[in-house]
């Protein structure tokens, strides 16, 4: 992700400015050329860091570092980002039982991942005079999957189909971490009752 760059040294073109020094001081507003000399004598440059302000403000500071912490930054943030990704399950009203549980699979795979599942039940011909049958199937999945989802859009018919969307259970730390002791402290009896039958 690039970061816009500031503007830098020569490029300020305002006649005055109000400058912090590259120790965090405030210089007062004083002109742009004798900040630039001020920047030059430390062998550092001045850099606008807020160019809205008026007048704008500017940091004496090495330009090349501001702008590898500026984009590190950057970096950090977006890995922090997660992007949630509907996907789609779809299934007929007539599905065959071993069918049904492959795509309830499927659908717990996806929301294990992190993402929403929109589940649609396509209908043809004469089954559109048997929407119940959807409703029941779909009443079926958010009952087969209330362990790891949640409602986030009821069921509704869309045209020649019916539509809901599920969104996967908000994971607790605290589950997470009271299962891993327990699972150590019975592999630890099991292997002390070994000894013992030895």
């Amino acid at each position: 992700m690039a970061i816009q760059s500031p503007r830098v040294n020569r490029r300020i073109r305002i006649p005055q400015v109000r400058v912090i020094n590259d120790e965090g001081e405030q210089l007062g507003v004083i002109p742009t050329s004798e900040a630039l000399a001020m920047a030059e004598e430390r062998g550092l440059d001045l850099v606008e860091v807020s160019p809205k302000a008026r007048p704008p403000v500017c940091k004496i500071m090495d330009y090349g570092k501001y702008m590898y912490q500026l984009n590190k930054r950057a970096k950090e943030a977006k890995k922090r980002q997660h992007v949630t990704v509907v996907k789609e399950v779809k299934m007929r009203p007539k599905i065959e039982p071993h069918d049904y549980d492959f795509k309830v699979r499927h659908a717990r795979e996806f929301l294990a991942a992190g993402d929403k599942v929109k589940v649609t039940i396509i209908f043809r011909g004469r089954e559109l005079a048997h929407k119940e049958r959807g409703r029941h199937l779909m009443e079926r999945a958010i009952e087969d999957l209330s362990d790891a989802a949640n409602v986030e859009v009821a069921i509704r018919a869309e045209g020649r189909s019916m539509v809901m969307v599920l969104a996967p259970k908000p994971v607790t730390k605290s589950k997470e971490r009271g299962s891993k002791p327990d699972a150590e402290d019975q592999d630890s009896q099991r292997s002390g009752e070994e000894v013992q039958a030895n």
